[in-house]
């Protein structure tokens, strides 16, 4: 098993503190989740159903009806290379560990960003993370559509994971779905801040969601879930405000990190990732301040989340201080 973040218990064994004095900014995730309804009881006691509503409600959502809800992306970055050909698999480095891991048994080669455009030459699979976790680095439309003609026109193939686009759904590739050999994932996890109901949807072509499907088996997605993110897909008034409170926290969060001197951070609206040498020392430090962070070895670097309150702000605040 990878190592993730949200291993909250685990740094209150190691330190001693316990779990309710931390402030964990360890996963990106949204921590001004979207309000949860009351399930109905049908949802826990029947078997979960399709046209529940859910698949037009993400159609809407996501502007086209050209996708497969799954068990979260991670179901998805899971199953992909078993309906996939290529041997040549080039990713991001550095980004989301498990799109590597999963193509383990092909050729897969890391890229910086500004070698990825000659990379395409000589890749049959080209797999991003946009914006990329943990560097928050972004192509624009363009580049990414001039990459997947260039390998569509050889039978290969654009893999692009948007965990964390819902901020700015704008820069989604979503548009582009059902275009042959592109795959996009999407997940609920991040920008509504519901991990825990593990639900992601896969934008495909209907062969590659179909194989997809029979892969994954009945019943990938539990009734409860089923019937959250259905409601959340439709709260448009709750998306809209999000995403100008995650704007303006996600600026300020970056200028936090740079008014106490620990360099120029990059990301998205959710995190920050900041490079570092003293990375594994400053991960130390505020994690004995009960704040824990992501840290990265390879290159060293710390990844923030966002607060999530006025009180997790000035306790970050204070903590940064101090170091």
């Amino acid at each position: 098993m990878l190592e993730h973040g949200g291993r909250l218990r685990r740094a209150a064994l190691q330190y001693g503190i316990p779990l309710s004095d931390w402030l964990d900014l360890s996963t990106g995730i949204n921590p001004h989740a979207w309000p949860v309804p009351p399930v109905p009881p049908e949802a826990w006691q029947r078997l979960p159903e399709e046209h529940d509503g859910l698949e037009a409600a993400a159609a809407q959502y996501y502007g086209t009806d050209e996708l497969l809800p799954v068990a979260g992306s991670q179901a998805a970055i899971q199953a992909l290379p078993g309906l996939i050909p290529g041997e040549r698999v080039t990713v991001l480095a550095p980004t989301y560990a498990e799109h590597a891991h999963a193509w383990r048994d092909r050729r897969v080669r890391a890229c910086s960003a500004d070698t990825i455009d000659a990379a395409v030459a000589n890749t049959d699979v080209l797999l991003l993370v946009q914006p990329n976790n943990p560097s928050g680095v972004q192509f624009p439309h363009a580049q990414l559509l001039d990459w997947h003609a260039r390998l569509v026109a050889r039978g290969g193939w654009l893999i692009v994971d948007e965990a964390f686009i819902d901020a700015a759904p704008t820069e989604s590739l979503a548009s582009a779905a059902g275009r042959p050999n592109l795959v996009v994932l999407r997940s609920l996890g991040k920008f509504f801040g519901l991990a825990g109901a593990r639900v992601g949807c896969v934008l495909a072509p209907a062969g590659l969601r179909q194989r997809l499907a029979e892969q994954l088996g009945p019943w990938t997605i539990s009734g409860p879930a089923r019937h959250v993110a259905r409601h959340a897909f439709a709260d448009t008034t709750w998306q809209t405000t999000m995403r100008e409170r995650l704007a303006h926290e996600g600026v300020r969060l970056a200028d936090l990190l740079r008014s106490n001197g620990l360099g120029a951070p990059s990301g998205p609206a959710l995190f920050q990732w900041l490079r570092h040498r003293d990375a594994a020392t400053l991960h130390d430090r505020l994690a004995r301040q009960g704040i824990l962070v992501r840290r990265f070895d390879e290159p060293a670097s710390l990844r923030f989340g966002l607060p999530p309150d006025e009180a997790g702000w000035t306790r970050l605040a204070r903590a940064l201080a101090n170091l």
